[in-house]
């Protein structure tokens, strides 16, 4: 986050590993491959990045972590990405309200006073079909029951009764799980796709429990 002072701040790594299609679907923070010293050198590249540019708002830097520990950049995304829920989740922050506060001219808090509490995961619900190679799929939503529950969060643009097409990117909705370590995150993730109703469209809810039953996550 930048402000029109010259402040600017970070909020941390998200980790977006997971894809398919050159699409992200799993993302999470902290970042499991990404210990304190890492993480310090990630956030201060960054931060100067940010400073460097002048940069007024929330963006997203970039980079792509080898397995020796260097990482390397590679872009600035100008804007909030769809895992910033994750931040959000960890920080406690609400990134929009700060983007909003930064336009009127208000000034970011120090850095000292953006901590990270817990760990948070997102999975992306899309209407595709994970078996024929992430195919879109259409359709109409005849039942859509969102899961609920201790530090769960589905941000969705549906409804039952929605009318999927194909004129539209497939994303249904983003769950997001927050617990105090990863391992309940991941539980508290798995426990809401099990309960979550979504029937008329092929999604790929049952592929995202079984990637975070994957030995490798």
């Amino acid at each position: 986050l930048g402000d029109r002072h010259g402040g600017v701040v970070h909020v941390f790594e998200r980790e977006c590993s997971v894809q398919r299609r050159f699409q992200k679907i799993v993302e999470e923070s902290p970042s499991p491959a990404v210990d304190d010293a890492l993480r310090e050198r990630l956030c201060e590249a960054g931060v100067t990045a940010g400073k460097a540019l002048g940069y007024v708002g929330a963006g997203t830097v970039e980079f792509i972590l080898d397995a020796s520990g260097d990482f390397y950049f590679l872009e600035v995304n100008t804007r909030l990405q769809v895992e910033h829920p994750v931040t959000e989740a960890i920080t406690g922050l609400d990134l929009v309200a700060w983007q909003l506060k930064i336009a009127c001219g208000g000034r970011l808090p120090p850095q000292r006073e953006i901590r990270r509490k817990g760990h948070a995961v997102e999975c992306r619900l899309y209407a595709e079909d994970a078996a024929g190679g992430f195919l879109p799929a259409t359709g109409r939503l005849l039942e859509w029951a969102p899961p609920t529950g201790p530090g769960l969060r589905v941000d969705s643009g549906v409804v039952e009764g929605s009318e999927v097409g194909i004129h539209y990117d497939p994303l249904l909705a983003k769950l997001v799980a927050h617990g105090s370590d990863r391992d309940q995150a991941i539980g508290r993730m798995l426990g809401a796709l099990r309960r979550l109703g979504c029937q008329g469209v092929t999604t790929n809810q049952a592929f995202l429990a079984a990637v975070l039953r994957h030995p490798r996550i």
